[in-house]
């Protein structure tokens, strides 16, 4: 700075040196169009250069998360075995002698409702009277619960099947 290569600024406490800019020759206009134009021609280049990189990685990234053909081939193969034992329970299904007839289904359901009916019916009698001796009962509903040791459909995540 003393011998005048370079400049100095204070700034409070703070001091910034730099270049001396005096001592450097002038660019004519033609040099400074000339440098304009070769920055703008390499700003072109750049970014055509920042989309083929952008879309060579996308590539990469689709060929890195998809199958290698020996993975494929294994899953290829997977399911074909998948396939034949589809198909030889769908035969063994279509050849069985013993389906339910439409009669046997009709029993088969009808017995159903009429045991979730009467599953309903002896519930509400029982949830009646179990209301009914709760009135006069000093303690919460499931201190008697567990001291009668009664067990209900909700302990166990059980729920009736909806009526038909």
């Amino acid at each position: 700075a003393q011998q005048g290569r370079i400049r100095e600024k204070a700034y409070g406490k703070q001091k910034i040196y730099f270049a001396d800019q005096e001592q450097l020759p002038a660019a004519s206009d033609a040099e400074l169009r000339g440098l304009d134009g070769e920055i703008t021609a390499l700003s072109t280049k750049v970014q055509a250069l920042q989309q083929s990189c952008r879309q060579m990685e996308a590539e990469l990234k689709d060929l890195n998360s998809s199958m290698t053909t020996p993975e494929l081939a294994r899953e290829i193969e997977e399911l074909r075995k998948d396939c034949a034992s589809y198909t030889e329970k769908l035969e063994r299904i279509k050849s069985a002698t013993n389906h339910v007839t439409p009669e046997e289904k009709d029993k088969v359901c009808s017995e159903q409702k009429l045991y979730c009916k009467e599953w309903r019916r002896r519930k509400r009698m029982a949830t009646e009277l179990l209301e009914a001796i709760l009135e006069g009962y000093p303690k919460s509903k499931k201190q008697f619960f567990e001291e009668v040791g009664i067990e209900t459909d909700e302990d166990h995540n059980i729920t009736l099947p909806a009526a038909v």
